[in-house]
């Protein structure tokens, strides 16, 4: 029998955050002449640094009343959390979206996490936190999207990284499933989404019977393996588009018969053709 073996936590967190890829809805430092309330996580991924002073959040909770300098907190978007910024404290606050690509990580971090000394924990992300964002919300006026973009992407791997390395993430944390036989799957399908992967060439991959491994992935993950195949190639298929490659190409990349199965599908999953994506990606970036 072939034995299929755990893949390393200090990998698969490498491969986690190799995969960060975020927009930026805002980027701000809040110094109020008033305490001011913000809140986190209301309609995405959000990441507070305290700059100056404390922050205050909700009691009566799991959480710590307060955040002092140095200290990091990370919303993950599952439900919004209200924080407040007395007059005297400033914080970098980022409201952050996940691109296409990226979107599974969503499922993988926690709703709420916070983070004490992030400053000597993440040195440089925390050295770099106090050159990031404006006075007013919206990306920092002397600084192009792009490296907005990096710098936001900077401090979001820090967040995880420091996070994971604490020992507060779930034991097998990244992994969806603490299933190595899935996993092995899993890793492949998203490394090459663009292969034949039938429900036997899966199965054999993950070293169970056909209808084994079906039954186990379902289980561990909600839907049939032709299904999340399908998933992970709408997701690489979207994040293509959006950077300007031809419908053809990706419909190619993505393992598709022809590009006409490729937009019905595209469609079914989007509401979208291929094409009206990809204007909307080109807008975008104007």
């Amino acid at each position: 029998m072939s034995l299929v073996a755990p893949i390393p936590q200090s990998d698969a967190l490498e491969r986690l955050l190799g995969d960060v890829a975020i927009g930026i809805r805002s980027q701000h430092r809040i110094r109020p002449i008033a305490d001011q309330a913000t809140v986190l996580g209301a309609d995405g991924l959000s990441i507070l640094y305290v700059l100056d002073g404390e922050v205050q959040l909700p009691s009566g909770t799991d959480m710590p009343d307060r955040l002092d300098a140095g200290d990091a907190l990370l919303a993950a978007g599952h439900r919004p959390l209200t924080i407040r910024v007395p007059t005297g404290a400033s914080a970098l606050v980022s409201h952050l979206d996940w691109t296409d690509s990226a979107a599974h990580l969503s499922d993988l971090l926690p709703d709420i996490a916070w983070l004490r000394r992030f400053d000597e924990l993440e040195p440089a992300a925390a050295a770099l936190a106090q050159h990031i964002g404006g006075d007013e919300p919206g990306l920092a006026s002397s600084g192009d999207l792009v490296i907005c973009r990096m710098m936001a992407t900077m401090m979001l791997q820090s967040v995880i990284r420091a996070w994971a390395k604490l020992g507060c993430a779930p034991q097998g944390w990244p992994s969806a499933t603490d299933d190595p036989f899935l996993e092995r799957v899993i890793e492949a399908v998203r490394r090459d989404p663009g292969r034949d992967w039938t429900v036997e060439r899966m199965a054999a991959l993950s070293a169970l019977s056909r209808s084994v491994f079906a039954e186990r992935f379902r289980a561990a993950y909600g839907r049939s393996p032709a299904q999340y195949v399908a998933e992970v190639r709408m997701r690489a298929a979207r994040a293509l588009l959006i950077d300007g490659r031809a419908v053809s190409d990706v419909s190619r990349e993505l393992g598709y018969g022809s590009d006409e199965g490729f937009s019905r599908a595209f469609r079914r999953h989007t509401g979208m053709t291929p094409s009206a994506w990809r204007s909307r990606g080109s807008l975008a970036s104007v």
